[in-house]
């Protein structure tokens, strides 16, 4: 889970970079074969948010389901 200004976010992207490593595709390939932009890479790193169409152009590139991009934390509030 990470923190930014006092926000807790609760969807961790880990697993897509893990997904990525497994299937071969590197964060160049994604800028310069599938054209996502690196300001969305960055977001993921970061674990901020990003569209649902960005999540699906990953599930399409990779031929996973988003539950290899994403988990959900819950808040320990």
């Amino acid at each position: 889970m990470s923190s930014r200004k006092g926000l807790v976010f609760v969807i961790s992207y880990q697993k897509l970079w893990d997904t990525m490593k497994r299937k071969g595709i590197t964060q160049y390939a994604l800028i310069k074969i599938y054209r996502i932009s690196p300001g969305q890479i960055t977001r993921l790193k970061r674990n901020e948010s990003v569209s649902t169409h960005t999540i699906e152009n990953f599930c399409r590139i990779l031929k996973c389901d988003v539950g290899d991009i994403m988990q959900y934390i819950p808040d320990e509030e």
